[in-house]
């Protein structure tokens, strides 16, 4: 598995302590979940440090995470997986109670009819969602492919993100009742906090 990058360790006036960093700071989501995580994470919305910057950078990050054998990526792909990216994002933070911009599942939709996504049964008769496309459309199915089989097994809707507006990170609600509603307490939760005590005063 590749080494990952979370985004979610940048916040200006905050100095995030190592404590924060692994008691506070949310798990990695488990499995594939793990893909669409640090998939959506490549940019910052807070300082604006972003991951796939150019061509070569979506090339290079999508061969590490092995979403692709060759990193051969033009300005319309980056501007394809951006957009991919983004429409992940809003899914997520509908996972965590935002409402919905209907032209996301419609662009999604879209994506996964450019992947030719097709079921495929393997020797021990596990079935998966397989794209049969190439480039970019096919990066789209594989991760379009994640979020149909973590629907399919009840782990999707605890993969979310930030409401805080500055933020949006993406992150896994592992507590029990599927409750979780920011990135940190310590961060985002006392910002919201510090916000509404300044709304009542």
């Amino acid at each position: 598995m590749p080494p990952r990058h979370n985004q979610c360790l940048h916040y200006d006036r905050y100095y995030i302590t190592p404590y924060a960093i692994l008691k506070v700071m949310p798990k990695p989501a488990p499995d594939a979940l793990a893909l669409i995580e640090d998939f959506v994470n490549t940019v910052d919305e807070e300082t604006g440090e972003e991951a796939l910057g150019t061509p070569a950078e979506l090339g290079a990050w999508l061969v590490e995470h092995e979403l692709a054998d060759a990193p051969a990526f033009d300005h319309d792909d980056l501007a394809g997986a951006i957009a991919l990216r983004e429409n992940l994002r809003a899914l997520l933070l509908a996972n965590n109670g935002a409402e919905l911009d209907p032209a996301v599942p419609a662009a999604l939709s879209a994506a996964a009819d450019r992947a030719r996504l097709t079921v495929a049964i393997d020797a021990t008769g596990r079935a998966s969602v397989t794209p049969r496309a190439g480039g970019i459309d096919r990066v789209a199915g594989r991760l379009l492919g994640i979020v149909a089989r973590a629907q399919a097994e009840g782990s999707w809707d605890r993969l979310k993100a930030c409401p805080w507006h500055s933020c949006h990170v993406a992150f896994y609600d592992h507590s029990r009742n599927r409750s979780r509603t920011w990135c940190s307490m310590a961060v985002c939760g006392n910002r919201a906090k510090a916000q509404a005590y300044r709304r009542r005063t």
